[in-house]
C-alpha cells in the first residue's frame, strides 16, 4: 500500500486516473496455472492447425486439454477456435488422409478411447470401445485402418478381456504379495504387474457402424513394449506405405531387460501372421524413430552405436529394405538427431537436436548429408510439415511452449498463440545471456547467466546456482516447469548455469566425458564457471549464494557437500543420489550405473566408491534442504533420506521435503507451488532477497 495515498481524502482518490499495474517477477504460482499448448497436428494440404491447449483447474489440483484449430489461410487473423466442447479431456491429435476429420483420443467413457470429429464441427464419434485404454494410435495410410497401442497381458494375446478380467481379478484378492522371478520389478514409477505395450490393428468403423471392441495382434514374437516404457510414443512405429506391414522399434522384454539398450527395428505383418524381421540384427545400440520413404523401398531411421549408453550420439541412417545395405546420411553432423520427419519430395529429413545450449529444428539432405539450422532461438519441442506449411513449437528462457507457422521456403514466421509474456501482462520477465569460460582440459565451455527481475545497475543480488541433471542433458535457452530460472529471477535472485562436461549439444566427445568421471571434470567445470561468472558479471554477489540441483544435479549438490562448499551459503539436493553403490543395486535401468561407473558393483566396486558422496560426509557443513519424491524409482527415496540422516546426525541445519504422491518430478500443480514455496523460503533465509 501507498501511505501517502492513503491518507488523502476518499473523494480526492476517486477523481485520480487509475494507475497501471506494477510490473513483478515471474512467481510459481503464475508457472502452475499458466495454459500450455503441445502437439501441432496439420492438416495433409497445411492449411488447417489442430493443436491442444491444457488449461489448470489450481482448486482442483489437475489440468484438462481441449483442442483447438485455425485456418492458416485464412484472410483474416482470427483467434484459434475451440474445436471440442466443455467437458472433454483430450490427447494426441491426427489428421485423416483427407483432412475432413480429426482423430484425438480421451477418456470420456472412461477407459481411454480414439474418437473422430469432424473438422466442420460436429460431435465427437467413439470409434474403440476395448475394455483397456488406448495408449496411442496411428492411422494407415489410406486411413482406413488404424494401429492402436494396448497395455495387455502377453498370454492374454488379442484378448482384450482377457487383460481387463486379470487385473480385475487382481485388484478383488485379499492377500497383496506379489513374487517376481526376474529384475525389472518396477520402472520409473509403476510396478511391473506382468503387462506390455502391445500393438493391434484394426478396421476403423464406418457409417453407422459400432465402434470397435477387437483387434488384431501383431508381432507376438517380439516380447517387448511398443512403444516403450516410460516414455515412449507414436514416433516408435510407422506403417510402410502398401499398409501391409508396420516397423517398429523394441527392446526384448527378458532377463537381460534392465541393462541393455538394445532397441531393434522389426517389420510386422499387419495381418497379424508371420514372423517379425529383425531388421537391424547387427546392431547391438538403440535403433528407433522409423520412416518410410513414399515408394517404401528405404527405411530412415535413428540409431546408436555403443550398446548400453543411452546418452550416444543418435545418427541419422537409411536402410534399402530390398538389400539390407545401411548408410549413415550426415556423419560429420557432430549432433544427435531426435526425430526422422521425411520431407514430401523425400529429399530432407527434418529433425531437432541440441546445439550449444538451444535445441533448434534442421532440415538434412539426405544425399549430401548438409545440415541448415531452419528454426532457432530458443528450443523447438515439436513441430510437422505439410503441404508447404511448416507449424512448430517453441520455448525459450522466457516463455513457455508458443506454436508458430513458417520458417521454411522464405515463409515468415507467424504466432498462432501468446507468450508467456502476453499472457502475463503484468509480469517483467528477466533477461538473460550466454556466456563462455575455459574449462576441464581448456574446452570452451557455455553457461547462462540470468538478471533477477528488477535489476538495477551497479547494484548486486544473491545467487541461485543451477546444477542441471541427466547427467547428459543442458541448462540453456528453454522453458521448464520443474526447474525454471525466472522462478527464482522473479524473487530478486540473479541465476547461474553452467553445462559441464557431459552436456548434451557440444558435440558427442563433450557428452562423454563425464562418464566415470561425475565428480572432477563437471566439478572443475562448476568451479571455473562459478569463478568466471563472477569476474564477467560484478551484480553477483558471490557472499550470498545458494547452489541448487535434481538428479544428477542432486548428486553434484551431494558432492559438493563435501568436496567443494566454501562457497555456498546454502544448497538444496532434490532427487540426488547419495550412495552410488547402493544406487547401482536399487535403480532400475542398470544400464545407466553401469555404463557411467564403469561395470556392475560387484565387479567394479572402485568406479563406484571413487566419486562417492556417501564417503564425505563427514566434510558436510552448509545447510541443505533434500526433497524426494515416495514414487521416484529412478533414485530411490532411501538416497534422500539418507542425505537427510547424515545431515541431521551431525547437527547441520536441514530439512526434508517429501513428496508420497511424486516420482523422479513434482507434477500436480499444488505441489509445485510447495515444492517452489519451499526452496524460495530456503534461499531467502540463507541469503536474503
Amino acid at each position: 500500500m501507498n501511505f501517502r495515498h492513503a491518507a488523502l481524502p476518499i473523494a480526492l482518490m476517486l477523481s485520480m486516473p487509475t494507475l497501471a499495474l506494477a510490473a513483478r517477477g515471474f512467481e510459481a504460482r503464475d508457472m502452475a496455472k499458466m495454459d500450455r499448448v503441445s502437439s501441432p497436428a496439420l492438416s495433409p494440404d497445411g492449411r488447417k492447425l489442430v493443436f491442444a491447449k491444457r488449461t489448470v483447474d489450481f482448486d482442483a489440483n489437475k489440468g484438462t486439454t481441449a483442442l483447438y484449430i485455425e485456418d492458416l489461410f485464412a484472410r483474416d487473423a482470427a483467434p484459434p477456435v475451440r474445436l471440442t466442447t466443455e467437458g472433454w479431456n483430450v490427447n494426441s491429435p491426427s489428421f485423416s488422409p483427407d483432412g475432413k476429420t480429426v482423430y484425438f483420443l480421451s477418456a470420456k467413457s472412461g477407459a481411454q478411447q480414439l474418437y473422430a470429429m469432424p473438422v466442420a464441427g460436429g460431435a465427437p464419434r467413439q470409434l474403440t470401445a476395448v475394455a483397456l485404454d488406448v495408449g496411442s494410435y496411428r492411422l494407415s495410410p489410406d486411413g482406413k485402418r488404424v494401429a492402436l497401442g494396448v497395455e495387455t497381458f502377453a498370454d492374454c494375446k488379442a484378448d482384450f478381456a482377457c487383460s481387463k478380467k486379470r487385473s480385475d481379478d487382481k485388484a478383488a484378492k485379499k492377500s497383496s504379495g506379489v513374487v517376481f522371478d526376474r529384475m525389472f520389478i518396477r520402472h520409473w514409477d509403476a510396478w511391473n504387474e506382468g503387462k506390455l505395450n502391445r500393438l493391434f490393428v484394426a478396421e476403423l468403423p464406418v457409417g453407422k457402424a459400432k465402434a470397435l471392441t477387437a483387434a488384431t495382434a501383431i508381432g507376438g514374437d517380439v516380447v517387448g513394449d511398443v512403444p516403450s516404457r516410460p516414455f515412449g510414443d507414436t514416433s516408435e512405429f510407422a506403417w510402410a506405405p502398401d499398409g501391409a506391414s508396420l516397423v517398429v522399434s523394441a527392446r526384448r522384454a527378458d532377463a537381460g531387460e534392465p541393462w541393455s539398450t538394445n532397441f531393434d527395428l522389426y517389420q510386422l505383418s499387419t495381418d497379424g501372421s508371420g514372423v517379425a524381421k529383425n531388421l537391424t540384427a547387427g546392431n547391438p545400440a538403440w535403433d528407433t524413430g522409423p520412416a518410410f520413404s513414399a515408394d517404401g523401398r528405404i527405411l530412415y531411421y535413428r540409431a546408436m552405436k555403443r550398446p548400453g549408453f543411452e546418452a550416444d550420439r543418435n545418427a541419422l541412417m537409411a536402410m534399402d529394405l530390398a538389400t539390407g545395405s545401411v548408410r549413415e546420411i550426415a556423419p560429420g553432423w557432430d549432433r544427435s538427431a531426435d526425430n526422422t520427419t521425411l520431407s514430401a519430395d523425400g529429399k530432407t529429413i527434418y529433425t531437432t537436436a541440441q546445439d550449444l545450449g538451444e535445441h533448434p529444428l534442421f532440415a538434412v539432405d539426405i544425399a549430401s548429408g548438409g545440415v541448415t539450422k531452419l528454426v532457432g532461438d530458443g528450443s523447438v519441442s515439436a513441430f510437422e510439415i505439410a503441404g508447404p506449411t511448416l507449424a512448430f513449437a517453441r520455448n525459450t528462457m522466457a516463455s513457455g511452449d508458443q506454436l508458430f507457422t513458417g520458417g521454411i521456403d522464405g515463409a515468415p514466421v507467424r504466432a498462432i498463440t501468446p507468450s508467456a509474456g502476453e499472457m502475463l501482462k503484468d509480469v517483467t520477465f528477466a533477461k538473460y545471456e550466454q556466456f563462455t569460460f575455459k574449462g576441464w582440459s581448456n574446452d570452451t565451455v557455455h553457461g547462462y547467466v540470468v538478471k533477477p527481475w528488477n535489476y538495477v545497475a551497479g547494484q548486486k543480488y544473491p545467487v541461485a546456482f543451477l546444477i542441471h541433471g541427466g547427467p547428459q542433458g543442458s541448462f540453456g535457452n528453454g522453458w521448464s516447469y520443474r526447474w525454471n530460472p525466472q522462478t527464482y529471477a522473479g524473487q530478486g535472485y540473479a541465476v547461474v548455469m553452467i553445462d559441464f562436461h557431459g552436456s548434451t549439444g557440444y558435440g558427442q566427445a563433450f557428452t562423454d566425458a563425464i562418464s566415470q568421471h561425475w565428480g572432477d571434470r563437471p566439478l572443475e567445470d562448476l568451479q571455473k564457471g562459478w569463478a568466471a561468472a563472477l569476474k564477467q558479471y560484478d551484480f553477483l554477489d558471490g557472499d550470498k549464494a545458494c547452489a541448487l540441483g535434481a538428479s544428477y544435479g542432486g548428486y553434484m549438490v551431494n558432492w559438493m557437500a563435501g568436496n567443494w562448499n566454501t562457497a555456498w551459503k546454502c544448497l538444496v539436493s532434490h532427487d540426488g543420489v547419495f550412495d552410488q553403490r547402493m544406487m547401482g543395486y536399487a535403480t532400475e535401468e542398470l544400464w545407466f550405473t553401469e555404463w557411467e561407473n564403469g561395470g556392475t558393483p560387484y565387479a567394479n566396486p572402485k568406479g563406484y566408491e571413487k566419486y562417492n558422496p556417501v564417503n564425505h560426509v563427514k566434510d558436510w557443513r552448509v545447510p541443505m534442504l533434500v526433497i524426494h519424491g515416495q514414487q521416484d524409482f529412478r533414485i530411490p527415496v532411501e538416497q534422500g533420506i539418507a542425505a537427510f540422516t547424515a545431515l541431521q546426525r551431525q547437527g547441520i541445519e536441514s530439512k526434508f521435503l517429501y513428496f508420497p504422491d511424486e516420482n523422479h518430478w513434482v507434477l500436480k500443480p499444488q505441489n509445485s507451488v510447495l515444492w517452489h514455496d519451499t526452496v524460495n523460503g530456503w534461499l531467502k533465509q540463507h541469503i536474503g532477497r
